[in-house]
């Protein structure tokens, strides 16, 4: 039976309050405007200010760059533009908001799909979630993204209810997922795991059956116009975006570079591939990623910051601790130290190609997954030692405690959804599982393990915990 309305707009409108208060404590004493957020900003005042898309690295004036896709800081030049150049706190408020749209789009698609209750616990579930609430805190591309994911699963499914034909939800769906790749490179998978959905919602919904039979009596091949014109129009609008940005990166560097280069790199810039691949023998930590991937090339590496998995001999950790005394002497990466480590990690990969090729990239997924999401907060790397920061180690726990129950209610009402029957969504369900798994098959072959890459699965995880609330008729 259904909530009655009033009761349903009541608890609506309390968790959409008790998540603003929870984002704008977030943006006053946890702001965190560092590292990449400084760089975005960086881009969009030198675009705003001098029309170059770069950085000011010489007295000339900016110098180009294409190592970050142009869709966040775009958004950062409308803020700039608007509030000021470089008034970030403006940005998070604004960023707050965007996050409490993607509440409301993920609760809609719940109410849509399970009924009143689904939706209200939906976005109770969203609005108090702390691990996407903490990015509303720092200039990142992460609360927009999010959005963007929310935005394309609401837009399949209302585009499947007006019919999976040429309707205003197929643009829509079509913009989320375009600037979604706009904003992160690997965003494509979002657009990987959709559009082959509306290609069968498109070919089911040509097929016409006899009410009687339940047989079909008109035959609709799979790749007919009528079929194939919402998929390609949708994919044409994902792909546009990224023609004149091509164009650019051919004008100014002479490359072609649609997306953003994996090395994070411009074109001439030294590419530190054996570091990275010394660096995959042995890292699966979030604090092996701060303290050791990424100062390298701009600050110190201690032996002592790294695992004695780094190490399968004292051999070879002798080569290692002169290598690292080397770099730190160079004060900087250069090839010749890059081809050293090159020369370990050749070692150790032959040592043992399942640990480097299957099980650290499996326990890296798992630590991107199951950390406690303390990134954002004030809490030590080290979180674990209880006797140094007591604290804090509570902190981490509840944290990590709490991500897990995202995860199993997220896991319980897919299984129990689909032991029901998926029913007319289970294009939108085989899609959202489809999207998590190219993402996890991305993620696989990353150097650096960080929670937020995989902070764009929460947006469907607390649909599918959906499931466990909904109205009982749906």
């Amino acid at each position: 039976m259904a909530w009655p309305r009033h009761k349903t707009r009541f608890f609506a409108a309390a968790a959409l309050v008790s998540g603003l208060l929870l984002r704008l404590w977030f943006v006053r004493h946890a702001a965190n405007v560092d590292g990449d957020a400084l760089l975005y900003g960086s881009i969009a005042r030198n675009w705003l200010q001098h029309g170059v898309y770069g950085f000011l690295v010489t007295p000339k004036g900016p110098h180009p760059t294409l190592i970050r896709l142009p869709g966040y800081p775009l958004f950062l030049v409308v803020c700039f533009g608007i509030f000021g150049v470089e008034h970030y706190t403006a940005v998070m408020v604004v960023q707050c908001v965007f996050d409490l749209l993607s509440c409301v789009l993920i609760a809609a698609l719940a109410g849509r799909v399970f009924g009143s209750r689904a939706c209200v616990a939906a976005l109770w579930l969203a609005a108090l979630c702390p691990f996407t609430a903490t990015y509303t805190a720092a200039p990142l591309t992460e609360v927009l993204t999010v959005t963007s994911i929310a935005l394309a699963f609401y837009g399949l499914e209302r585009w499947r209810i007006a019919g999976c034909d040429l309707n205003r939800w197929l643009w829509i769906t079509g913009f989320a997922m375009a600037y979604s790749l706009l904003l992160r490179p690997e965003q494509g998978l979002l657009a990987a795991a959709i559009v082959p959905a509306m290609l069968w919602l498109s070919w089911h919904a040509q097929r016409q059956y006899d009410p009687t039979s339940g047989r079909e009596v008109t035959e609709t091949r799979l790749f007919s116009r009528a079929v194939m014109a919402p998929a390609v129009l949708v994919s044409l609008c994902v792909l546009l975006p990224l023609v004149p940005w091509t164009a650019r990166n051919w004008r100014t560097f002479q490359v072609f570079q649609p997306l953003a280069p994996r090395s994070a790199t411009d074109p001439g810039e030294e590419v530190t591939a054996g570091f990275n691949r010394w660096y995959r023998t042995w890292a699966i930590d979030y604090a092996s990623t701060e303290e050791v991937y990424w100062n390298y090339d701009n600050a110190d590496i201690s032996i002592g910051d790294l695992p004695t998995r780094a190490f399968d001999s004292q051999q070879q950790y002798n080569q290692t601790r002169a290598l690292l005394a080397d770099y730190g002497n160079a004060d900087n990466a250069n090839p010749v130290l890059d081809a050293r480590f090159e020369a370990i990690a050749e070692q150790r990969i032959h040592a043992d190609p399942l640990r480097y090729y299957l099980a650290l990239p499996v326990a890296r997924l798992l630590n991107m997954t199951l950390r406690p999401r303390t990134e954002m907060m004030s809490v030590s790397l080290d979180w674990w030692k209880f006797r140094e920061h007591p604290r804090q180690t509570v902190e981490a726990v509840a944290m990590g405690a709490l991500n897990l129950v995202y995860f199993t209610l997220g896991g319980a009402g897919l299984y129990l959804w689909r032991t029901r029957g998926w029913g007319a969504q289970a294009a939108l369900a085989w899609s959202m599982l489809a999207f998590m798994i190219l993402r996890c098959a991305l993620l696989l072959t990353l150097d650096n393990s960080e929670p937020r890459y995989t902070l764009e699965f929460f947006p469907l995880l607390i649909f599918l915990a959906s499931f466990l609330f909904r109205t009982p008729a749906n």
